[in-house]
């Protein structure tokens, strides 16, 4: 694992082999298959059931075209989750991977495939990973409104490293496919 923590903070976990400190981590959640909307809300309290992990804030739900799917993709519901967490983030991306297994989540070989559920991890903390298994930051995310949109709203100062302020980059993308779904609030447990 490429896992490069920042040289200023000392990992507490290292020194005595039972603290880990408390980074801020950034989750996309989205769904076009199935009962989106419950997709969404069992992630969160998925997510919020997971020891070492306080969900801090949900964003508001925007319908979103498909990017990069198929012709017979639908529409998206898209949402972003702030969590703290002690959890290292091969941990967490674990944790993901299984809230999505849950939720029948298929993986074919059809990239951006139709889903039941999607939990990607976006940022943990300043963490950076370049493995097969765990990229961080996520590499296509400054790309994408779906994610950066929802995002603002929750962290209008967020950034995501070596990349920029989140409000920059959103004002760099095609929002055009993005409706905000105000009959549509996820709650925290």
């Amino acid at each position: 694992m490429t896992e490069t923590p920042n040289p200023h903070i000392v990992d507490t976990d290292t020194l005595t082999g039972e603290m880990r400190p408390i980074r801020r981590a950034v989750l996309a959640l989205g769904s076009n298959l199935g009962e989106r909307f419950t997709s969404l809300q069992g992630a969160i309290n998925a997510l919020a059931d997971t020891p070492d992990v306080w969900v801090t804030a949900v964003s508001p739900v925007y319908e979103t075209d498909p990017v990069d799917s198929p012709p017979e993709a639908k529409t998206y519901l898209n949402a972003v989750v702030l969590i703290d967490t002690t959890l290292a983030a091969t941990r967490l991306m674990d944790r993901a991977l299984a809230i999505e297994d849950a939720f029948d989540r298929e993986r074919g070989e059809q990239r951006n495939a139709p889903r039941t559920l999607d939990v990607d991890l976006i940022v943990v903390g300043d963490r950076r990973s370049d493995t097969e298994s765990l990229r961080l930051p996520h590499p296509r995310a400054a790309e994408r409104a779906f994610v950066l949109r929802p995002w603002f709203d929750v962290d209008p100062t967020a950034e995501i490293p070596e990349r920029g302020a989140v409000g920059d980059l959103l004002e760099q993308t095609d929002q055009s496919g993005l409706k905000l779904r105000d009959d549509l609030a996820l709650e925290i447990q």
